[in-house]
């Protein structure tokens, strides 16, 4: 897995998209006591659900593999130009 330029900055932008994609779909609340990684999780499980994005292979699914799978999808999402788009 090799790391994104910007994949701090990516992921902090895949949290946020992510979030609110599930507020408005309205499957969840997330509350300011949710870590952080809990909520990496569930944006991951509801965008494999919802066939947003691949599933990871079994056993591949750890915390730094769904931030990198979760940087790539948001970075794809992004217009040509786009400061984070390498």
């Amino acid at each position: 897995m090799k790391k994104l330029k910007h994949e701090a900055e990516l992921l902090k932008l895949a949290l946020e998209t992510g979030m609110d994609y599930a507020t408005k779909r309205g499957v969840v609340e997330f509350e300011p006591t949710d870590s952080h990684d809990a909520k990496l999780k569930y944006v991951y499980l509801l965008l494999v659900h919802d066939k947003k994005i691949q599933p990871l292979a079994k056993g591949q699914e750890t915390m730094p593999n769904i931030r990198h799978k979760l940087a790539i999808w948001v970075q794809k999402l992004l217009p040509e130009g786009h400061a984070l788009k390498d």
